[in-house]
């Protein structure tokens, strides 16, 4: 492929891609003519079948392990991305964890540190090496792209928990969804002028993998009587509004907090 090939070519990274709503956003960019980074964090067979989805769509696809919360990889996997796939015009910050439902004074330090690591600290640093790639401003230093870059756009996943609050369940997780909205605020405001938008989905309840790993595989369905629109949502409702945002149809909407919480 010649390097005008490459460059023409819409490249976007999911982090936390190889499940639930970070792989149904990998599937849908290709079907809307993106090549996709892959990250994981762990199961990289789970990361190459998402890949290999993408790649059956005609689109280029890689997977790139690295745990959000851990700064040098993060730095690693978006140097892998540069050399691999070209210029990053798309982010999606998707990777987060929960965990068991506690009270605040049963959880952890280690438990709060880790959420916190990879929720707030994870999308931050992503965005931040987003950014320096995007960015049509020439910031200087050894990271600036040569000539500003390309803009583009970034969106994060926040969650309804950041205005319910999720108490005696996951207030942790919770507040790391608040911080995600204002940092979303502040950061589409920062770069409004230098070609990227940012923005954030909210997903309500969502049936994924995400339950299990927080200690209850059957919350999304125990849960949807109790909804306006009496389901849990899909991975791929989720995944339409992101690609809503990350195309050029919302050209003009940034700083924006869309709800995908079936009325909750």
């Amino acid at each position: 492929m010649t390097t005008d090939a490459k460059t023409a070519r819409r490249v976007l990274l999911v982090t936390g891609g190889s499940r639930g709503i970070g792989a149904a956003c990998c599937r849908g960019a290709a079907l809307q003519g993106w090549d996709v980074a892959v990250n994981y964090a762990r199961d990289a067979v789970a990361a190459e079948a998402v890949a290999v989805a993408v790649r059956s769509l005609g689109r280029r696809a890689i997977t790139v392990q690295a745990d959000v919360a851990d700064e040098g990889q993060v730095l690693a996997m978006f140097k892998l991305i540069d050399a691999e796939l070209g210029p990053l015009a798309g982010l999606v910050n998707s990777a987060g964890i929960v965990d068991q439902p506690l009270r605040l004074a049963q959880m952890s330090g280690a438990r709060l540190r880790r959420m916190f690591d990879t929720n707030i600290f994870g999308s931050v640093v992503c965005a931040r090496e987003a950014v320096r790639r995007m960015s049509t401003r020439d910031h200087g230093g050894a990271w600036a792209s040569a000539g500003g870059g390309r803009g583009g756009a970034i969106v994060n996943l926040g969650s309804a928990a950041s205005r319910l609050g999720s108490p005696a369940q996951y207030v942790d997780y919770a507040a790391s969804k608040g911080a995600i909205d204002s940092f979303t605020l502040g950061l589409a405001r920062e770069v409004a002028a230098e070609g990227i938008r940012v923005n954030a989905v909210r997903p309500g309840i969502i049936d994924t993998e995400m339950h299990a790993s927080g200690g209850a595989p059957d919350r999304a369905q125990a849960m949807a009587p109790q909804l306006p629109m009496q389901r849990a949502g899909r991975a791929e409702e989720v995944a339409a509004a992101v690609l809503w945002l990350l195309s050029d149809e919302a050209g003009y909407t940034t700083g924006a907090l869309l709800d995908v919480t079936g009325g909750r």
